[in-house]
């Protein structure tokens, strides 16, 4: 992996808490901060196509119309209905 050096203004209070958890953590200010910097990225990435979801065929033609009871009585812990 190749750094770069960059620059980022703190408010006083940001820096405080950077500084305490890193050194509770026994981590470097830099690391924290890339970690903070893969975390924002992470959640405000923009996908090209929404995730789809997973598809399948139960064989059962009326398994959409039950599946509320199906989903509850599994949570009740009867699986008779869900295989």
């Amino acid at each position: 992996m190749s750094l770069k050096r960059t620059t980022v203004y703190l408010e006083d209070e940001d820096l405080r808490e950077l500084k305490t958890t890193a050194s509770r953590k026994g981590v470097s200010e830099a690391e924290l901060i890339r970690e903070g910097v893969r975390l924002a990225i992470a959640r405000n990435r923009v996908w090209d196509e929404p995730a789809g979801l997973p598809v399948f065929d139960s064989g059962d033609p009326s398994f959409a119309e039950r599946a509320d009871d199906i989903l509850r009585n599994t949570e009740s812990g009867d699986w008779s209905e869900a295989s």
